[in-house]
């Protein structure tokens, strides 16, 4: 099992396999069990066991320098806080950018954040997107 799994993304192959199965019906139940087995184990109890005593960690601590993409504008800075936000791995954070991020669009207009709050997958990819698709928050490094 790789670390990086969680129990949401095991919950999603069994419904992209029930998908990919079409004409053949099976159930949610029977696709997690499937799914469990697929990577070695003996059934989903025993997954999701496997998974759910084992402490999801934090790779983001106060203090850490990051670099990404803030509503798709490039920054630099300074991680102030984080903690373990729901079951899934993800982490809310609060960076403080080296210089302020404009993050308005028009040039007749400017709004600069020098200090964002979001919430990031384990990948460092904000599930939140504006209107044209764009992760609210992207760090990379």
């Amino acid at each position: 099992m790789r670390q990086s799994q969680t129990l949401e993304t095991y919950k999603q192959q069994a419904k992209t396999l029930r998908t990919e199965l079409g004409s053949t019906r099976i159930s949610h139940a029977e696709a997690l069990e499937l799914v469990a087995k697929q990577h070695g184990f003996r059934n989903w109890n025993t997954l999701h066991g496997a998974l759910g005593n084992r402490p999801i960690v934090c790779s983001y601590t106060p203090g850490a320098r990051v670099s990404g993409y803030y509503l798709g504008h490039s920054f630099k800075g300074t991680v102030k806080s984080s903690a373990r936000w729901g079951q899934d791995g993800h982490t809310r954070l609060t960076i403080r950018f080296d210089e302020p991020v404009d993050v308005v669009e028009f040039e007749s207009f400017s709004a600069f954040r020098q200090q964002v709050s979001a919430v990031v997958g384990q990948d460092g990819i904000s599930p939140q997107r504006t209107s044209k698709g764009v992760a609210h928050l992207v760090i990379r490094g």
